[in-house]
This record gives structure tokens, C-alpha cells and sequence, in this order.
């Protein structure tokens, strides 16, 4: 028993609500963009559709931005120690990469806008590339031998954006098609277009559902992890010491 909420508790309920925050919106976003697409919806409930498409999914982006931070801090209470380098990597990756997707958000339309979409794209394939780098070097130099289910998890999280950075590839031309729409109304060619883009990012969405799912079971069972860790939801004694 204790008083209060230890920092590895507040970590853990970070954790969970980034991944409700995460989650739900995107499926709320798959809802959306099938009614873009709906046989008998008119142009104006199309258009509207779209814009919350957009305006729901800044959820789940943000989500997204500091999932690392949390988790890699998290990470700590299972035995995956960083140098101090690392960690102010960690702590600085959250909020940078929020900054530039709210930029992103708010600014949308503009130069500035512009200019923070791009620099998170490629924040975005940094990291695509780095995490599974960083996952095989931890795994030969032993690092995760006591928790190797977190390599796990971050692999899922390098999948996720690349599966991410897909599926707007592939919603891309959707935006300038409700541009259209709402401008001249809907025409036999643009909306089978519509339908054939929402169509076609739909396995990249499902691969990010499956993903995420998967990883959030594998936080649950902690598979590799020694007994003692993973029949417990509470951190090493001697990590826990001084944060209640």
C-alpha cells in the first residue's frame, strides 16, 4: 500500500490513454470516410464528412507524437536503463513532434503549415528507419534480454507508421477531390475516384488496427519477460525506490 500515484502509475495511465486516444478516433476516421463515399449522401454531407476526417484525425496524430516519450520512460521500469543522452532524446521526441503536428493542424493552408507537415514527415521516416535499428543493436547487445517483448512493441510501432504514412499517400488525392466536390458537384468519374481511394487505404487502416492491438496484448502478457516481472504490474524494487 502507499499514498498517492507513484510516477510509474501516472506512466502506465499515460500509456493507456494515449492508446484510447489513439485507437478510437482512427476508427472514428474509418467511419467518416465511409460516409465520403456513401451511395445516396449528398455533395454537401460528403464535403462535411471529410473536414471531421481531418479534424478527428489530429487525435490520434497526437496521440502517435508521444507514444515514444511515454514509452520509453515507461521502459525504464522494466529494466531497459538509457544513458542520458537517450533520455533527453526520449523526453524531447514527445513534444517536438506534437509541435510540429499541431503546427501542422492549425497552420494547414499556409507556408508555415506546409513547412511543419514536411519536417514531420520526415521525423516520421527517421524513425521508421532508427527504431528497428535501435531494436536489433539492444537485442545483441542483451539490453532487452529482460523485458524483449518492448522490442516487440516497437517494431509494431515502426510498422504502424509506415503503415501510417501509406494510407495517406493513399487518401492524398481525396482532399483535392471533396475541393472539387464542393466547388462544382459531384460527377459519375470523381466519385468512383472517391471510391477507389477510401477503398484502397482501407487494408493499410486494418494493418494499423492489428498492430496496435497486437501491441497492446503484448503489454499485457509481457511474453519473455522473467516470471517474476511479467506475473507482476509493478516495476523492480530498486527502480521504484524513490518515486511514491
Amino acid at each position: 500500500m502507499h499514498d498517492g500515484v507513484t510516477s510509474y502509475e501516472l506512466l502506465q495511465f499515460l500509456h493507456i490513454f494515449l492508446f484510447v486516444f489513439w485507437l478510437g478516433p482512427d476508427v472514428a476516421v474509418y467511419v467518416w470516410s465511409r460516409k465520403v463515399v456513401e451511395a445516396g449522401a449528398s455533395a454537401e454531407q460528403r464535403v462535411v464528412a471529410g473536414r471531421m476526417m481531418a479534424t478527428v484525425d489530429m487525435i490520434p496524430r497526437a496521440a502517435i507524437a508521444l507514444m515514444l516519450t511515454v514509452g520509453g520512460l515507461l521502459s525504464e521500469y522494466v529494466g531497459l536503463v538509457h544513458p542520458w543522452w537517450q533520455m533527453a532524446g526520449i523526453v524531447l521526441l514527445g513534444p517536438v513532434w506534437l509541435a510540429l503536428v499541431l503546427a501542422a493542424v492549425i497552420r494547414d493552408g499556409t507556408p508555415f503549415g506546409a513547412t511543419a507537415e514536411r519536417f514531420e514527415s520526415w521525423l516520421r521516416w527517421l524513425l521508421i528507419v532508427a527504431v528497428p535499428l535501435s531494436v536489433a543493436y539492444s537485442t545483441v547487445t542483451g539490453r532487452l534480454v529482460l523485458a524483449p517483448y518492448v522490442g516487440a512493441k516497437l517494431l509494431l510501432f515502426a510498422a504502424v507508421l509506415l503503415f501510417g504514412y501509406l494510407l495517406r499517400a493513399r487518401l492524398a488525392p481525396l482532399r483535392e477531390a471533396l475541393s472539387a466536390l464542393a466547388a462544382t458537384g459531384p460527377t459519375p468519374v470523381q466519385e468512383e475516384a472517391m471510391r477507389v481511394t477510401v477503398a484502397r487505404s482501407r487494408p493499410y487502416t486494418f494493418a494499423i488496427w492489428i498492430a496496435l492491438l497486437t501491441a497492446a496484448l503484448l503489454g499485457v502478457l509481457k511474453p519473455g519477460a522473467p516470471e517474476s516481472l511479467s506475473a507482476s504490474d509493478q516495476p523492480p524494487v530498486s527502480l521504484k525506490s524513490g518515486n511514491n
